[in-house]
């Protein structure tokens, strides 16, 4: 069996709301099926009816994005109830694993044209109520909020394992001794980088805005941000030494992000040019209290399999869910430019809405290489209990 190359035609995404934010009136499957349909149209030339699959990300699916969203956006984007669709979970690394996944069937021939993204409404994550062990309990009962983090965890899990990811993002500056100041300098970066980026119309080519919702631009961008607005801002984890904070940190979000993947046959049909070709990915495990250095080796994996190293990267779209693991993963990576990384601000600044952010940051990457012409970028994230994704573009 021959492996065929796989192209990304196009990718979208919504502007990336605040927590209650422009978009918490939008249910989750709606903002899935937003982006799914904007996509479609900016390819007239392509029957909707050839798509084979489409796989969505989608990391909480406790409330509206209940019951495969994938499909739900399917149909209410009014696309063929021919066309399926599959909704994947790989926590924070949701949106990219369905990339990833849509890339793989088109690879292996078991799909010519396929849409891969991602969703998350964290503002519309609902609290949920286990069953009592037995009927009729008297005492009360306890709401568990799907929107972030450990909820109903399992006892029999060591306590290490399951400290806060805030916790977690400490270990990281322990272990690599990042401080409070290289930190919120990081995070006034991305801000900086982002406003920059908007400012020059970069993003213009692949936002699409939520009709009826004023929102045109990512909505926790603070232009005006400084390092001493930052440094006033009190630790959220470690009340006596702590360094991260809610400004050194990725927001709560919601929003939504597609792709559109071909192979020849479907790129023709698309009367399109590419904007990138897939390479290669990887995945990978870590400690899960460490989990914000789980990109580190998933990214050494996917640049070895893809027969390219750290310089021959033109741009690299690293998640910032902490900036003190993305310092971290930096500082593992000693052969990297930092330079070339989230030149067009970060996550910090755009916001971390779970599952979409993989397939924002891959559609990001794509966008850059298309703009440059030539070049090979990867976009890889760091998840929760644990564990690294990355993929590897080329134009």
């Amino acid at each position: 069996m021959s492996i065929r190359d796989v192209y990304i035609v196009d990718a979208v995404r919504t502007p990336i709301g605040k927590f209650g934010g422009a978009l918490s009136s939008v249910r989750p499957d709606d903002l899935a099926a937003h982006v799914v349909k904007a996509l479609v149209d900016r390819t007239p030339d392509l029957d909707p009816a050839r798509i084979d699959d489409v796989y969505f990300g989608d990391a909480n699916g406790a409330g509206e994005d209940n019951r495969d969203v994938a499909r739900m956006a399917v149909l209410l984007a009014g696309l063929p109830t021919s066309v399926p669709g599959v909704t994947v979970n790989r926590l924070c690394g949701s949106g990219l694993e369905a990339v990833i996944q849509a890339a793989r069937a088109v690879a292996l021939g078991d799909a010519s044209v396929a849409i891969a993204g991602g969703v998350e409404s964290m503002s519309r994550a609902p609290w949920v109520l286990q069953k009592p062990e037995r009927a009729f309990p008297a005492g009360h009962q306890q709401l568990h909020s799907t929107t972030l983090g450990w909820r109903m965890t399992n006892p029999r899990m060591p306590a290490e394992w399951t400290v806060a990811l805030g916790e977690g993002a400490e270990l990281v500056a322990d272990k690599h001794g990042i401080t409070r100041e290289q930190q919120d300098a990081f995070a006034l970066a991305s801000h900086q980088k982002a406003a920059e980026a908007w400012g020059k119309g970069l993003y213009d080519g692949e936002v699409v805005p939520y009709e009826g919702v004023d929102l045109v631009r990512d909505e926790c961008i603070r232009d005006t941000t400084s390092l001493e607005a930052l440094a006033k801002l009190k630790p959220s984890f470690r009340r006596e030494g702590g360094t991260v904070t809610a400004g050194n940190a990725s927001p709560l979000n919601d929003g939504a992000a597609a792709l559109l993947l071909v192979d020849e046959e479907g790129l023709r049909e698309s009367g399109r040019e590419p904007l990138a070709r897939i390479r290669a990915s990887a995945v990978s495990g870590i400690e899960p209290q460490l989990f914000g250095l789980g990109p580190v080796e998933a990214v050494r994996r996917a640049l070895e399999k893809s027969g390219r190293s750290f310089a021959d990267l033109t741009t690299f779209e690293l998640n910032e869910a902490f900036a003190a693991q993305s310092l971290g993963c930096l500082a593992e990576w000693p052969e990297l430019d930092p330079k070339i990384v989230n030149p067009r601000g970060g996550a910090i600044a755009i916001g971390h809405p779970l599952g979409a952010s993989g397939a924002r940051l891959a559609g990001s990457v794509a966008h850059q290489l298309a703009a440059a012409g030539s070049g090979t970028g990867l976009a890889a994230l760091c998840i929760g209990v644990g564990q690294g994704l990355a993929l590897v573009l080329e134009r």
